[in-house]
């Protein structure tokens, strides 16, 4: 008898992953402005990476336990998508208030809960495509929602451009306050998010438990692991408690840069969680969350190891790009550092197009990806674009004109479609279909640590090897990116 999952049509998948344009517009608003505001209410070029790590910090906690909470939902509105409905109103509040912040760590605070609201929106949507989809759609269905996320943000990250040359909104404003370009832009991508998201929730429909189960592709799938394989947490725990006390009373006796306070805090963190599920195992209290995700870190498949370390360099580039590009191209390419400055506020609204362009290059390479896919097969398909990302990003510095930066942006474009789709595609044939939802809450941990490393390291990495000079943030990033495309021909996975 064929079970196997039916096809979706071509509308279907559209309206499934068309919420994703919503997230996407508050997400692309955020990643182009943010480190705007936070220099505009005083933020030291040298502070943005520690004021940025509240957006990773928050995906490594919310993620996981979205994921989880959402594999046992089952209700009126589904399993997914009620998660989508209550995150988009909390994301939605979020983008209204946010460009109000009146001073620099109100601003910090709300990029904390605005980032949660997105994350608890968006994780669902990856589980989403893997327990709709049949296996051979779920490139499509990544891809399409690639393509959402190239569309909003070619207008979100333009937005402020767009606000001062479409509509003459003013883009500067008095010291220490946000212009108006900027709020009206985050003004309107609350509206986007909102209408976008519940545009999903009430236009698709999931399978219960119960279908999910008789479907072949999800029972060809890996098995479940059960915790009857015995993880050492204590051994585990007690190597990065020590290392992360190690690493904090070094730079407490030698007065070196406070952001290796977070690299040192998060290696006793990770220690210390694992002494607690240990302490769970000891008691036979295992039927439990906090648990049940610790455990599956540690037992997940073969290929999602191998996918983590693709995960974490494409992500160490991306945060690199987001945080450093606006102080990058408005110092090398511009010449000023001044936030109240009219070059600045021009080269940071350049900024906000190149954005745009590498967004708008990524929905035209989603277009692409399967058919590269089918012809090249998922990991050489992925290397090839990350290696035309790392060859755009390098260019960044011996382009002198900043007009030239938008051809660069076709390789970064092609880079982040494929980073948004390709591994994911490749995950989701790799882990059971029961555990979907944590394993990609999970998955989201090789997105958030590289994230915590760079916002640890990068600014100490400038400021004793380049001058403070934010342009070398995105040659450390192309590296990274070739790292990443070694890394993924490594990778064993079912095709």
């Amino acid at each position: 008898m064929n079970n196997n999952k039916p096809n979706l049509s071509f509308w279907q998948i559209w309206n499934m992953c068309f919420g994703f344009l919503g997230i996407q517009f508050g997400f692309a608003l955020q990643n182009g402005n943010v480190s705007r505001i936070f220099q505009t209410l005083g933020a030291n070029i040298d502070d943005i990476p520690i004021l940025w790590v509240a957006a990773p910090l928050t995906g490594l906690i919310v993620q996981p336990i979205i994921g989880y909470w959402s594999d046992k939902t089952w209700g009126k509105l589904g399993r997914r998508r009620p998660f989508f409905l209550y995150g988009a109103i909390l994301t939605t509040l979020a983008l209204f208030i946010m460009p109000n912040s009146p001073t620099l760590w109100i601003a910090a605070g709300m990029l904390w809960i605005m980032d949660a609201s997105i994350n608890v929106t968006m994780e669902p949507f990856r589980a989403l495509v893997s327990d709709n989809l049949p296996t051979k759609q779920r490139a499509t269905g990544y891809a399409m929602q690639s393509f959402f996320i190239g569309v909003s943000s070619v207008v979100a990250s333009a937005l402020p451009w767009m606000m001062t040359n479409w509509f003459d909104i003013s883009n500067i404003a008095p010291a220490g306050q946000i212009p108006e370009s900027v709020k009206f832009s985050f003004y309107f991508g609350a509206v986007v998010l909102l209408v976008a998201v519940f545009w999903t929730v009430f236009t698709t429909k999931e399978y219960s438990p119960e279908q999910l189960e008789q479907f072949n592709d999800h029972v060809e799938q890996a098995p479940v692991t059960t915790t009857s394989k015995q993880v050492n947490f204590n051994k585990g725990g007690a190597i990065f408690t020590v290392l992360g006390l190690a690493i904090l009373l070094i730079v407490l006796s030698l007065s070196l840069e406070k952001e290796l306070y977070l690299l040192a805090a998060g290696l006793t963190s990770f220690g210390i969680i694992q002494f607690i599920a240990g302490q769970l195992q000891r008691q036979n209290k295992t039927d439990n969350g906090f648990y049940q995700v610790v455990n599956d870190v540690f037992i997940m498949p073969e290929a999602m190891k191998q996918l983590a370390w693709v995960q974490f360099f494409s992500w160490f580039t991306l945060f690199a790009m987001w945080i450093y590009t606006t102080s990058a191209v408005t110092s090398f390419h511009y010449g000023s550092s001044d936030t109240s400055s009219a070059a600045y506020n021009d080269g940071a609204d350049w900024v906000g197009i190149l954005f745009a362009a590498y967004n708008g290059f990524a929905a035209l390479a989603a277009l692409c990806i399967p058919i590269i896919v089918k012809r090249l097969g998922l990991k050489l398909a992925h290397a090839i674009n990350l290696v035309l990302g790392a060859l755009g990003l390098a260019s960044f510095i011996f382009i002198k004109d900043p007009s030239l930066l938008i051809w660069p942006m076709i390789g970064v474009g092609f880079a982040w479609a494929s980073i948004l789709s390709l591994p994911y595609a490749m995950l989701s044939s790799s882990v059971p279909s029961k555990k979907m939802g944590v394993y990609m809450g999970i998955f989201n941990f090789f997105i958030v640590i590289p994230q915590l490393l760079a916002a640890s390291v990068l600014g100490l990495i400038l400021r004793h090897f380049f001058e403070n000079q934010p342009i070398y943030a995105l040659v450390l990033g192309a590296v990274s990116w070739i790292l990443a495309a070694v890394a993924v021909l490594r990778v064993k996975h079912t095709q």
